[in-house]
């Protein structure tokens, strides 16, 4: 053990005269590890809500669009084959989308209707892991099926097994003009997302009927592909691109959701600041802990440096003490914030309203990376605090301090 380190950790201890200052260094222990474990609790929440909502988005949406500036796809064999060639790509399947009106009996409501291949979306999306994907086409006499989202099919007053009406919006020519395409579907499956912007708004048919409704023959909106490693979607999405240059182009799902991600994100850097702001008010504790501290122990520091010690030996004295409170309050912060992820984790004792958040309970995602950055920035905040007592027990004239200490 150093001389330093040595007489730092002696000055923890305190005595019967000290106890004022051994309790305002017990507090500023506390206060780093209410600030710590604060931080790594709700950016563990913030990390489990984003993983959450990727997770939801990432089941209705794929890795990566790919379509046509021109219009509909009619190649598109051909360049789903290319594409599920490429490294990195797990599947691909054929889409159609656009928007539409859907009535009921009992009420009107626009929605996305997406034409889907039953063969190949299951391998691309999850919409269809707990429902049966629309099969009949309708060309054998039989109403074509439509898959609704629950939010579209309580808005349209439907369940499964009604009959509702899609209502082109490419229409038909007739004697007196162009009218609107009527055609009537079968609800035979009801999905949730937990998300109101899909299971409101989407709707799934057939490829063939969606081709047959807006007369595009064996033409298609674009693909959709399910990539290995989601993170690499973009440099995917940019090699195929280059393979088929225009008019083809793509997005990946990251730029599909561009605003929201990014909205996650500066919530998530905007509350470690706002709760790094307790851990800045134990450090100034800890500051005042060690000025009281230099002020009692005047006469030590100068016997300290009248037996030789230099400046820079009593500056580190006193830093040193400064980072060991800092450190053993991250440590415990680090534990019970990690224990209480846990528990969050493990029994759900904290319940959310349903009928405000599309969960009902905290998500937690607890990361390593996010506990190291939390330790190191309370560790640096806790050392900035120890500059300036540091500096002036330092600076102390052993003459001055000996004849008025």
């Amino acid at each position: 053990m150093s001389f330093e380190l040595f007489v730092g950790t002696r000055y923890l201890r305190a005595k019967q005269k000290e106890t004022f200052i051994s309790l305002i260094t017990v507090l500023s222990i506390a206060g780093v590890t209410v600030g710590v474990m604060a931080l790594i609790v709700v950016i563990a929440v913030m990390a489990g809500f984003e993983d959450d909502l990727k997770n939801r988005i990432l089941g209705v949406e794929s890795h990566i669009v790919v379509m046509r500036y021109s219009g509909p796809m009619t190649e598109y064999k051909r360049i789903l084959k290319h594409a599920e060639s490429m490294e990195g790509v797990k599947a691909g399947t054929p889409f159609i989308n656009t928007q539409t009106m859907l009535r009921s009996n009992s009420g009107v409501s626009g929605a996305v209707l997406r034409g889907i291949d039953p063969e190949t979306v299951g391998k691309v999306i999850k919409v269809f892991d707990d429902v049966a994907p629309p099969l009949s086409v309708g060309n054998t006499g039989k109403v074509p099926e439509i898959v609704l989202g629950k939010q579209l099919a309580r808005t349209l007053g439907v369940y499964k097994g009604d009959i509702i009406y899609v209502i082109s919006p490419t229409g038909i020519l007739s004697p007196i003009g162009h009218v609107p395409a009527m055609r009537r579907f079968q609800v035979t499956g009801l999905f949730e997302t937990g998300m109101y912007e899909f299971d409101g708004s989407l709707a799934y048919i057939h490829l063939e009927a969606a081709q047959d409704l807006l007369r595009m023959k064996a033409s298609v909106t674009g693909i959709e592909l399910r990539v290995k490693d989601i993170y690499n979607a973009r440099e995917i999405a940019d090699k195929i691109i280059s393979k088929l240059s225009f008019p083809f182009w793509a997005r990946d799902w990251m730029q599909m959701n561009r605003n929201l991600f990014s909205a996650l994100k500066l919530e998530k850097i905007v509350m470690f600041i706002i709760l790094a702001l307790i851990i800045l008010v134990a450090a100034f504790n800890i500051a005042s802990t060690l000025i009281m501290m230099v002020m009692e122990k005047t006469r030590d520091i100068a016997i300290l440096k009248t037996m030789g010690a230099t400046e820079k030996s009593i500056g580190k004295i006193f830093v040193l003490k400064g980072v060991i409170i800092g450190a053993v309050g991250t440590g415990i912060g680090v534990l019970f914030g990690f224990i209480l992820c846990k528990l969050l984790e493990k029994y759900k004792f904290i319940e959310l309203p349903g009928d405000v958040y599309y969960i009902t309970t905290l998500p937690v995602h607890l990361e390593i990376l996010d506990i190291v950055v939390i330790a190191a920035a309370a560790i640096v905040i806790c050392f900035l605090a120890t500059l300036y007592p540091a500096r002036q027990a330092s600076k102390l004239n052993p003459v001055e301090a000996i004849r008025y200490g």
